[in-house]
């Protein structure tokens, strides 16, 4: 069986989050390319400009369009709705809101690389 090649797109406005949720995520045999993004505004214009993003990573707290207004955008967007987004928070009280508005999984931060990895093999095979 080929293992396919995913293209995930990790939206935190953290740049050293961003970074490190980078480096785990390429050490992963089936994670092709990570795109970043800084806020939720700059995700929806990646998503829109490149169709063949697989799974998004998505923080809820950032400036500009949080999480949660992100993942209603791609959840009411027919192009975008199919595509499995995980949350990851050091909000807890965040989950349920998270999950209510269309969110796959729920990490909390800070993220154990294991653990991301599994929750986007579950969500992509």
């Amino acid at each position: 069986m080929d293992v396919k090649k995913l293209k995930v797109l990790a939206v935190d406005d953290d740049l050293i989050n961003l970074k490190l949720l980078k480096s785990m995520l390429m050490k992963s045999p089936n994670v092709a390319q990570v795109i970043e993004a800084k806020n939720g505004a700059d995700a929806i214009g990646i998503l829109k400009s490149q169709d063949d993003i697989d799974i998004i990573l998505l923080d809820i707290i950032m400036p500009v369009m949080g999480g949660i207004e992100m993942l209603k955008v791609i959840r009411a967007d027919d192009s975008l709705r199919q595509l499995p987004v995980i949350v990851l928070t050091t909000d807890e009280t965040k989950k349920g809101e998270a999950l209510d508005c269309g969110a796959n999984g729920f990490l909390m931060k800070p993220i154990r690389e294991k653990d991301v990895v599994s929750k986007i093999a579950q969500l992509t095979i």
